[in-house]
């Protein structure tokens, strides 16, 4: 018995200005980020609902073409950077209490 040849699926598209894992409202951003993080494959499953393969293909998507995802997450790291000031300045009160949250969340960890 021969099983047939697979062929090569895309895992990642583009819209909205982002990469996405196909067909599901996960980021490329996150899975990338697990992945530096020092995460597993098999970790990134357990914190996304994505099978290995799809976290795979994503990973290979991203080895592949590291330069322009690279500065495609610069540049969203530009953007929050932006959002925070932006935020900081319009609503400072707001901003301490999160910035209080996340101080004690990192902690905790």
């Amino acid at each position: 018995m021969t099983a047939a040849l697979k062929k090569a699926k895309p895992y990642i598209e583009q819209r909205d200005g982002g990469y996405w894992v196909e067909g599901i409202r996960i980021s490329l951003d996150s899975v990338v980020y697990a992945f530096l993080n020092g995460e597993s494959p098999e970790s990134i499953t357990q914190n996304f609902p994505l099978s290995l393969e799809q976290v795979y293909g994503a990973i290979t998507f991203y080895l592949a073409n590291r330069e322009l995802i690279d500065a495609y997450l610069k540049e969203g790291e530009k953007e929050f950077e932006k959002l925070q000031h932006f935020l900081r300045e319009k609503n400072p009160l707001l901003y301490q209490k999160l910035k209080t949250v996340q101080i004690q969340k990192h902690s905790e960890a």
